[in-house]
């Protein structure tokens, strides 16, 4: 890959530093004198509507942004992507999660690296149909011959925030006879709450680890195999033989992962392991096989339209203007907040229940991919990188810490995501009840832009020592995206959306978006650790002060 270009020596930077030094946003005037503001700046990406137009912006700060993606160079670089170039410099790699949800058929087909993309791709998602099929029919049956009531995913960070994520924004698929858990922490409270009260002759576990090496994962799976065995015991349904033990993890455990000896060690069936590949990064990758607890709980059908959803998003920004590109234009204007405006974290804010774990997924995405301190030559940034990403569903949030985004200091830009038609049309007295929630949706945001000024607060009648704490300032950006309703199309949409804008950050930056060297070193000192806390005296003398009282006060502490 050529050296990135460093935004902060382009002309358009130089442009926005002034633009920004002249600018006093006021978005009162900006409406008051523009009627056609909230059109120009509202745009359509596939089924969702875009409203930018409460942002701190005017048509100058757009067309510097714009000037900033030709600068740096963003076009080559999302051609680079989708067309497989090796653009994960640090592992030298292509970055290919577009590739996934590729159509059969498309063309021109897609070779890269000696590799048939389009058929590797196909093949195993043709392969996890069927599997979702069996399991979905009944086919697939326990060691009893039972079939499966419930399937557990056994993963962690992308093998298990995009599943969970996805199936709580789906539960009205989800078929009435199956339901879908989820273990990823290690601390072994995950386990054990996980599997309270399920059927161990009707539970299937799906092992989600690409490398199967992943010590929390591969924990947590020893400790699902030993309740399986000991529950299926107790119920009288296995033998105290090593070969009933062995079929009853055939029967009963499924992996995604392409170390297939590590799969056959472990007891699983290489037949029924699931792969992808290197070019898939893990919080890109609930569309691949990662999402097969998914498959099997919305159904094949539903979820090639999921795939179908983020190939809508992937072709408006391979191919639309950047003056009209969603995503391109939503990255921009995050680099413009953060760079420009001081912003340093970014709230997403769904009003849609079943969005409720969509922040967190977004963390990952968003956090592990653009949290870096050099560029992909190695050589250091030389601006501000990544955003901290926070939420929660609204209602909820604003009983909680709207506040701080209405009144306090800084400035903390905000997404605001609603879908038109609820998933549970109810009525409380007559009262369309999504109606009454997305009254709030639409009302915080014109709160947010317009605010309350002081002689409005006195109008009120307002005693003139409380004003000051009426007082709403406005200017605070948000940027609504609605949709029609949360299908699978429309979610993966979604994911995709936030794929690209966080993707078009990193170009900017000049950072591999697509590495997350950061999240070894903790994992490497925890196995070095570990001895320690088991009662190692030597490797506990070789820990820092600090980590050696503690580790000291816990075995004190420790039952």
């Amino acid at each position: 890959m050529p050296a990135p270009i460093d935004a902060a020596g382009t002309r358009a930077w130089a442009g926005l530093h002034a633009h920004q030094d002249s600018l006093t946003p006021d978005l009162r005037t900006w409406f008051a004198e523009d009627p056609d503001r909230a059109q120009r700046f509202a745009f359509r990406a596939g089924d969702l509507h875009v409203d930018l137009s409460k942002n701190l912006i005017t048509d100058r700060t757009v067309e510097l942004l714009l000037q900033l993606a030709d600068e740096v160079g963003l076009t080559g670089r999302i051609e680079a992507m989708f067309s497989g170039g090796h653009i994960n410099v640090t592992e030298d790699r292509a970055v290919l999660h577009t590739a996934l949800r590729r159509p059969a058929g498309a063309t021109p087909a897609l070779h890269v690296d000696g590799q048939d993309v389009d058929a590797d791709v196909h093949a195993e998602l043709d392969k996890m149909y069927a599997f979702a099929n069996k399991v979905r029919s009944g086919e697939w049956t326990g060691i009893t011959g039972k079939p499966v009531r419930t399937v557990v995913n056994i993963g962690i960070g992308g093998s298990d925030l995009g599943p969970v994520m996805a199936y709580e924004a789906l539960r009205p698929y989800v078929a009435d006879h199956l339901e879908v858990r989820f273990i990823s922490n290690i601390d072994p409270t995950d386990v054990a709450e996980t599997t309270k009260g399920l059927d161990p002759e009707t539970t299937l576990f799906i092992v989600a680890s690409k490398t199967f090496g992943t010590l929390e994962t591969l924990t947590n799976a020893r400790l699902a195999r030993e309740w399986l065995w000991e529950k299926l015991a107790a119920a009288g349904a296995l033998a105290d033989t090593q070969e009933a033990r062995t079929e009853a993890v055939t029967k009963h455990f499924v992996a995604v992962s392409t170390a297939l000896d590590k799969v056959a060690d472990f007891g699983i069936d290489p037949a029924n392991a699931f792969g992808f590949w290197d070019w898939v990064g893990g919080r890109y990758s609930v569309d691949s096989v990662i999402g097969t607890s998914l498959a099997v709980a919305i159904g094949p059908d539903h979820f090639a339209e999921f795939l179908a959803g983020f190939h809508t998003i992937d072709e408006h920004f391979r191919s639309t203007p950047f003056a009209r590109n969603v995503p391109a234009l939503m990255g921009l204007l995050n680099v413009w907040y953060t760079n420009f405006l001081d912003a340093q974290t970014h709230a997403v804010l769904p009003y849609a229940q079943y969005l409720h774990r969509f922040p967190a997924y977004l963390q990952q995405l968003t956090m592990e991919s653009n949290g870096k301190g050099v560029r992909w030559d190695g050589s250091p940034v030389t601006i501000d990188t990544g955003e901290v990403f926070w939420g929660e569903p609204g209602t909820n949030g604003q009983h909680a810490f709207y506040q701080l985004i209405h009144q306090g200091t800084r400035v903390i830009p905000a997404d605001f995501i609603a879908m038109a038609n609820p998933a549970h049309p109810l009525t409380d007295g007559g009262t369309d009840v999504h109606s009454l929630f997305l009254a709030n949706f639409f009302a915080q945001t014109k709160a947010l832009a317009f605010g309350k000024t002081a002689d409005e607060v006195r109008a009120e009648g307002t005693a003139e020592e409380i004003v000051p704490a009426r007082v709403f300032t406005g200017n605070r950006p948000t940027t609504s995206i609605l949709g029609p309703e949360l299908t699978p199309s429309v979610l993966g949409q979604l994911i995709a959306l936030y794929e690209h804008i966080t993707f078009v950050q990193g170009v900017v930056w000049g950072i591999d978006s697509f590495d997350q060297w950061g999240v070894e070193l903790g994992k490497q000192l925890a196995l070095q650790i570990a001895p320690a806390v088991q009662g190692d005296t030597d490797a506990l003398a070789a820990q820092d002060s600090s980590t050696k009282a503690l580790i000291e006060r816990y075995r004190q502490l420790r039952r």
